[in-house]
């Protein structure tokens, strides 16, 4: 009788359990492409720094990881894709900005001219947090606006305050700047 219902995996019970067996079947109907690791259009000067990065998620714990070169607009992009990427996501995003710190000083230790820059994200987290700092900076527009007062936001990594100042930069209303020290640094918008 056992034979009539087998069971692949068990059922889920939290709403994370179901998004992952969510995941999970995605990843189980979806063709695979022919290699994982080296997608046609990647420029020879990427697989370096992916076969780096690759080592470096090894290392951490992280082996069941596809790893995909994008170009954008704004710069070279390592997007990380796989299960249990919280970990690499950390607290408000500090572990994978502290690893892509890590990955770019490694990458062009030693290298005066012509250095390398990649962003690495991780399921899409970076994507998302710049969409939601870039709703910030126009909510914080429109309240400088409004009020005519210099609006402080909350304390932001690096990478994040250079969204608030880029999304912030061509507006004839405000101006920014970056006050405090680290880790409690801040952007001010300043009405014009």
């Amino acid at each position: 009788m056992d034979d009539e219902f087998p069971i692949d995996e068990p059922q889920p019970h939290g709403i994370q359990d179901r998004a992952t067996s969510r995941a999970q079947r995605r990843r189980r109907t979806e063709p695979r492409p022919e290699s994982s690791h080296v997608k046609p259009d990647e420029p020879e000067s990427v697989k370096p720094a992916r076969a780096l990065l690759e080592q470096i998620l090894q290392k951490m714990g992280l082996t069941h990881v596809e790893v995909t070169y994008l170009p954008r607009s704004e710069g070279e992009y390592f997007e990380v894709t796989g299960p249990d990427l919280a970990t690499l996501i950390g607290r408000h995003g500090n572990t994978l900005e502290a690893l892509n710190l890590v990955f770019n000083n490694i990458l062009n230790l030693g290298v005066r001219n012509n250095r390398k820059y990649f962003t690495i994200d991780a399921e899409g987290y970076r994507a998302r947090r710049a969409d939601h700092l870039k709703n910030i900076a126009l909510v914080t527009l429109e309240r400088c606006i409004r009020e005519k007062k210099p609006q402080a936001l909350d304390p932001m990594l690096p990478s994040e305050r250079k969204i608030i100042h880029l999304a912030l930069a061509e507006s004839p209303y405000v101006r920014t700047e970056s006050e405090g020290v680290e880790p409690e640094r801040h952007v001010v918008v300043h009405p014009r």
